[in-house]
């Protein structure tokens, strides 16, 4: 059986939306992918890079995840970072694991997010 990520869904406050769409579109570049219509009344929004996607969805009593986090795999993880860098978001390098260079920074409602680039 083949299996494979299809999405990862992080969480945010009600009315979040117009500040994830700034950054996942905005600062990554990731494409917005309509809600279905019946999942829309919930709030939130889906952005897709790749095959990948992440999903942002609402939540009451919302805290930031800190520890758990998406690792999305970038071709130019440097550019990337400068990229975030320079919209104002904290970059923080991790050389933890040999042969992948990594950054982590947060989304504007506190997420923690990993980008990740193998080392030739």
């Amino acid at each position: 059986m083949e299996m494979y990520l299809h999405h990862v869904q992080v969480c945010g406050p009600a009315g979040c939306e117009d500040a994830m769409r700034a950054f996942y579109v905005g600062v990554l570049g990731m494409a917005e992918v309509p809600k279905p219509e019946r999942l829309r009344a919930r709030g939130g929004a889906w952005f897709r890079a790749g095959a990948a996607e992440v999903h942002v969805g609402i939540e009451e009593g919302f805290v930031p995840a800190r520890k758990a986090h998406p690792g999305i795999a970038v071709d130019d993880v440097e550019a990337l970072a400068r990229v975030v860098e320079a919209a104002g978001s904290p970059v923080t390098w991790d050389d933890n694991i040999p042969g992948l260079r990594r950054f982590h920074t947060a989304d504007p409602v506190g997420n923690r997010l990993e980008f990740q680039q193998a080392q030739r």
